[in-house]
């Protein structure tokens, strides 16, 4: 806060999309984070931002946090609101997205997908040494609305499995402390222990490497990599996806908790029904796809070539799936277009959080009968979902999941089905 900050007592008249409370004075707008609607707060103001100091009337949704980072660690958005307010909150961050798309479409409950916890993490590594050249680090997650570190102990969001994370991330800090670079250390829990893959320090020596293949023996991590290349694998690490265990590559990407995936495949799965010819759109290393090769034929599309392989070798390995082909392509730049989509009867689109505008445009101009949506971004996902409404293609219904628990992030499911209609009347997108 500037000089010209000052204390002031604010009314809060509404909780907003970023888990902030909104309050008005003669000033105008002021946003207090960790405020609720409805209460009486002391905030220290400086101009439209407000630092929560006191609050003298508390909502009746207000619980206690859980957390003694709660309010410095930039890892937890809002612990303070109630169970109930708070899945109201959330849902009501995809009815607003909907909304402002000027969609009418049918929106479920919030399904809460914590489950055990986050399996994976991004802990952060910055060193510094002081006048009498002694070296400090600190390894934690980074603050709210700062570029500082939270050296932290430990986490209650987290996984249990991935106990023994931090303890993995301060020691490869120590390891490398000396080289005085920031480190981002993605850590996760697999079935064969714990996989780190660290980013920031370029090639390493032998010195170094060595360092971290002793480390990795002495707390029995699974393995370590530097920025996608293995330092040492002592157990392959290895993810349940349906009846396949994939081998996930070095920081290869997954959903954050394994109740979310099991959520997001049992919705798809369900979108899907009885088609036998199932294309995967931004596959990854086989979310869909392998619990969808279950029943139905899958093609499997993606640009990220070590996870498209690790998704062939396990749909290879796994008795009993039906045959999954695979294609590594940038759908973003070179989306799958007319003959390529209308081979098959339904489409799972799970892209990036910028969304698959040209995609979903293709797939509003084919004959494709069902397309499953998968978005972690509901804005993007309002706009591709007009797309396909503008396209011929019905919502039955869209379904809010939330794996990021006290986040602002929510991720979606839609199911958008093709009205029977002659082909010569649909528009046609894409010009």
């Amino acid at each position: 806060m500037s000089q010209q900050s000052l204390h002031r007592k604010l009314i809060i008249d509404r909780f907003g999309q970023r888990a902030e409370g909104i309050a008005r004075d003669e000033g105008g707008v002021i946003y207090v984070p960790h405020a609720l609607a409805g209460e009486t707060v002391i905030a220290e103001v400086d101009g439209e931002r407000g630092r929560l100091v006191e609050v003298v009337e508390a909502s009746p949704d207000r619980v206690p946090a859980f957390c003694s980072y709660y309010g410095t660690c930039g890892g937890c958005a809002i612990q303070v609101l109630a169970p109930a307010a708070y899945a109201t909150w959330k849902r009501g961050l995809v009815a607003g997205a909907l909304t402002h798309a000027k969609l009418d479409v049918p929106l479920g409950d919030l399904i809460d997908a914590h489950g055990a916890g986050r399996r994976r993490a991004t802990f952060h590594a910055r060193f510094t040494r002081d006048a009498l050249g002694r070296l400090h680090r600190e390894v934690g997650f980074m603050q709210a609305r700062a570029h500082q570190i939270v050296d932290i102990e430990s986490c209650p969001i987290l996984d249990p499995a991935m106990a023994g994370a931090i303890e993995a991330a301060r020691s490869v800090a120590k390891s490398l402390a000396t080289l005085l670079k920031p480190l981002d250390m993605v850590v996760t829990a697999t079935n064969e222990g714990l996989d780190l893959d660290f980013r920031g320090t370029g090639d390493l020596d032998f010195r170094h490497q060595q360092a971290l293949i002793e480390l990795a023996d002495r707390i029995d991590l699974a393995r370590i990599s530097n920025h996608g290349r293995v330092v040492i694998e002592r157990r392959p690490p290895v993810i349940d996806m349906g009846r396949a265990k994939v081998v996930v590559p070095p920081g290869t990407f997954l959903q954050a908790t394994a109740e979310g995936e099991a959520t997001l495949a049992r919705l798809v799965t369900e979108a899907m029904g009885k088609a036998t010819k199932v294309a995967d759109l931004y596959a990854g290393v086989g979310t869909f796809t392998h619990r969808l090769a279950e029943k139905a034929e899958v093609h499997a599309v993606e640009s990220d070539a070590p996870a498209l392989k690790a998704l062939e070798r396990a749909a290879h390995n796994t008795p009993g799936l039906r045959t999954v082909t695979t294609e590594c392509r940038d759908l973003a730049r070179r989306p799958l277009m007319g003959a390529e989509l209308n081979r098959f009867e339904a489409v799972v689109c799970d892209p990036p959080r910028a969304g698959a505008e040209e995609q979903m445009r293709a797939l509003a101009a084919s004959t494709v009968q069902v397309v499953a949506s998968v978005s972690c971004n509901a804005q993007t996902f309002a706009r591709d979902a007009a797309i396909l409404i503008a396209g011929g293609y019905a919502c039955e219904g869209v379904t809010p999941v939330d794996q990021f628990r006290h986040s602002l992030h929510v991720e979606l499911v839609g199911t958008f089905r093709r009205a029977k209609q002659k082909s010569a009347k649909r528009r046609n997108l894409l010009g």
